[in-house]
């Protein structure tokens, strides 16, 4: 998962970006092709142990397993220590990344 290096309370427009792969019996990994995917979204855990949903989008045309998300007004809510986990769903499954955290930093 590739994360942001600043966040700060209420940043507003910050993309939030995920590339979801499939791993392999033997433990492999390849980007999956999630083009066809009915159900795109992105899991946020804010440092109180709360959760909300944001539904996510293409980057491209899903071939490359890329899903965004643009943060709106009242998302990134209070500092600390934040998680994110995608979830997309296709036609073999609904499939969830690994979770990655980031930080949301004060304002003056």
């Amino acid at each position: 998962m590739a994360f942001v290096e600043q966040a700060h309370v209420n940043d507003i427009g910050l993309v939030f970006r995920v590339t979801v792969y499939d791993t392999t019996s033997t433990g492999g990994t390849t980007v999956a092709d999630i083009s066809g995917a009915s159900v795109k979204k992105f899991i946020f855990r804010k440092p109180d142990g709360t959760t909300f949903e944001r539904v996510a989008v293409f980057t491209n045309t899903g071939s490359d397993g890329q899903i965004q998300y643009a943060t709106v007004d009242g998302d990134l809510s209070g500092p600390g220590t934040w998680h994110l986990q995608a979830l997309v769903t296709t036609s073999d499954g609904t499939f969830n990344s690994s979770v990655g955290y980031f930080k949301v930093n004060e304002n003056l």
